[in-house]
Order: structure tokens, then sequence, then C-alpha cells
């Protein structure tokens, strides 16, 4: 009974923590830098066919939290709701933060998952997670943009005529299959 005891309370912790960080969210990615975060997303994808996307959670889910699941869990599934996976080239990355347990995950599709060694997706989490400890949100995204985009431009390069899209157009860019705004917030 005492290991039930203590997997109630470390859940209803887990729990506490998820919804406190609910409310700075907002404080972490203001409208300034999600602007900023797009238009990065937007540049970079001129330089190849890939599409990146950035998910900014405060917490879990209730029903992630109760059953246990993972960050990685959790990522994997707004890989699949925000339709990274639903790419023509199969080369869609999702950049994933959760705040409450100040988890970074990285959820690459298979065309260039299997081009990439796990470690190098590793060392691109741990920088992140270096420069998110230092409270500076806006350069560890932002090298993660320039990492992952290198990554696509070297797999998957834009060809001259997709790479004449419209600078900073979200949705009419040419080839441009995804919404380059980053999600701040839970959805679904």
């Amino acid at each position: 009974m005492a290991g039930h005891n203590h997997s109630l309370w470390h859940r209803c912790q887990r729990l506490a923590r998820h919804r406190w960080a609910d409310g700075a969210l907002t404080r972490s990615f203001p409208a300034d830098l999600i602007a900023r975060l797009t238009e990065r997303v937007a540049t970079s994808e001129q330089l190849h066919t890939g599409q990146i996307r950035i998910c900014v959670e405060a917490g879990l889910p209730l029903s992630y939290l109760w059953r246990g699941a993972s960050a990685r869990e959790r990522a994997v599934a707004q890989f699949g709701k925000l339709q990274v996976w639903d790419t023509e080239g199969n080369n869609g990355v999702l950049i994933y933060l959760l705040q409450a347990e100040h988890a970074i995950e990285i959820v690459a599709d298979r065309g260039l998952a299997g081009a990439v060694p796990a470690d190098t997706w590793q060392r691109m989490v741990a920088a992140m997670g270096d420069a998110f400890r230092a409270g500076r949100h806006e350069e560890g995204l932002a090298r993660a943009i320039s990492e992952v985009s290198a990554l696509l431009q070297q797999h998957f390069p834009a060809s001259p005529a997709g790479a004449t899209g419209a600078a900073g157009s979200t949705s009419k860019r040419p080839g441009n299959e995804l919404p380059d705004e980053p999600i701040i917030g839970r959805r679904g």
C-alpha cells in the first residue's frame, strides 16, 4: 500500500506542476517572439523542401498525466495531430517543448530521421536545454531551427522554382505545406 500512496503522491505533484506551468507560458513566449520564430521558420523553408513546426506546451493534458505518459509520447502525438508526418517528402520535423518538465523532443519524419544519426538530435536537444535553463528561449529555438534547416537543406534542398515564394508568407508560399507559426499552448 505504501508504494501505491507514493505513486498517487507523485501523480498529484506532477499534476500540480503541470497546471502551475500554464500561467508561465505567455511570459516565456510573448507575441513578438512568436512573430520572430514564425519568420525564422518561413525563411528556413525557402532553403529546403522540408517542413518545420514548433509546439510549446506548458503542461500535459490531464489524461496524459494520470496514465504517466512521457513528453516523448505527447510529442509523437502532436507530430501526428499537427500533420507533420503527412508532408509530401516525409521530411517534416517537430520541435516540441514541455515547460512543466523542461522537456525537449525533436520528432523527424522517416525521410529525414533515416538520414540523420540519433546523436545529432541528442546534441541539438542538449544545446537547446542549456539555452532554456539560462532563460534564453529565443536563442535555443533559433539555433534549433538553424540546425534543423541545415539538415533539411543537406538532404532535401529546395529546387530553384520552389525557392521563389514570398518571404514571410505563412501559407501561400509554393511548397509550404504547413503553417510556419509556432503552436503555443495545448491543442487536443
